[in-house]
């Protein structure tokens, strides 16, 4: 019993110690990763990748669609025809994974 006592008070304390360090390093890590990502070269790749991205998937498509044909999901075959129309120069647009922040 003496020991789970010891046990149990060693926890509640190092909790509690834990805890006010804890939020104070957590404040300081979400900080860093703020700047971090509102670093312009940061977003300029992030956007870079996102691109080359969405190039690669419009390529994938068509590989697939052209071995598959017909037996293409409707969704998928949709949601490519719903992209190019809206940005009607048959590009995949910018809805597939960036964001406008």
């Amino acid at each position: 019993m003496r020991y789970r006592l010891t046990f149990v008070v060693g926890l509640a304390v190092g909790y509690v110690l834990g805890t006010r360090a804890g939020r104070e390093r957590y404040e300081q890590l979400k900080k860093s990763a703020r700047q971090f990502a509102e670093n312009p070269a940061v977003r300029n790749t992030a956007e870079s990748a996102a691109q080359q991205g969405r190039h690669y998937a419009d390529r994938a498509y068509h590989a697939v669609s052209h071995k598959v044909g017909d037996r293409m999901p409707e969704s998928v075959a949709q949601r490519v025809r719903s992209l190019r129309e809206r940005n009607g120069d048959g590009s995949a647009g910018d809805d597939w994974g960036t964001s406008n922040t």
